[in-house]
């Protein structure tokens, strides 16, 4: 049965590291990392988290947008693993949008991302994966990935006024 993990908050210097590449996927341990990620992200509302955020720093997401108390308008899509991410493609268009991170409670900002992705990764058997995503999905991607490195969605602001409290973005949801 999957267990729930602590998800580490902003300060902890495990979210400043960069995440080292997943070898062996079959290994126990990885696929429980695996299950693990999928339902603490379910129970934390979130729609993805990347496994530097449970102090595991390997480059492990999980994508799982759905329409949520977080993220009222986001699309539904099946729950996806994905070990070793690595953007392809992107446009040259990029677009503003409100994100927030389980590892940063309580703020949201507005984050310039590209519009659209292609990327490529292995799935939780080790099967190379290729996936088109446009607008919301490809924000999570680029949010996620970028803790494998070390960054977080705060650092990507354009200007602190683009940095608000959750209370206020509810309200923005709300207008």
């Amino acid at each position: 049965m999957a267990e729930l993990l602590e998800i580490i908050e902003l300060g902890d210097p495990i979210l400043r590291q960069t995440a080292q590449a997943i070898e062996n996927i079959q290994d126990d341990r990885i696929q429980t990392l695996i299950d693990n990620l999928l339902a603490t992200v379910k129970q934390a509302n979130g729609v993805g988290i990347a496994a530097p955020q449970v102090a595991e720093s390997y480059q492990l997401m999980i994508i799982a947008s759905r329409p949520n108390l977080r993220y009222p308008t986001a699309p539904s899509m099946e729950p996806t693993p994905m070990i070793n991410p690595r953007i392809l493609s992107h446009s040259t268009e990029t677009v503003k949008g409100w994100e927030g991170c389980l590892s940063i409670p309580g703020i949201r900002g507005n984050v310039p991302r590209y519009q659209a992705i292609e990327v490529e990764f292995l799935d939780r058997f080790g099967k190379s994966q290729k996936m088109e995503m446009t607008d919301f999905v490809t924000r999570i991607f680029q949010h996620e990935s970028d803790h494998f490195h070390g960054i977080v969605f705060v650092d990507r602001v354009e200007s602190p006024a683009d940095l608000i409290t959750e209370k206020e973005y509810q309200k923005i949801l709300t207008k």
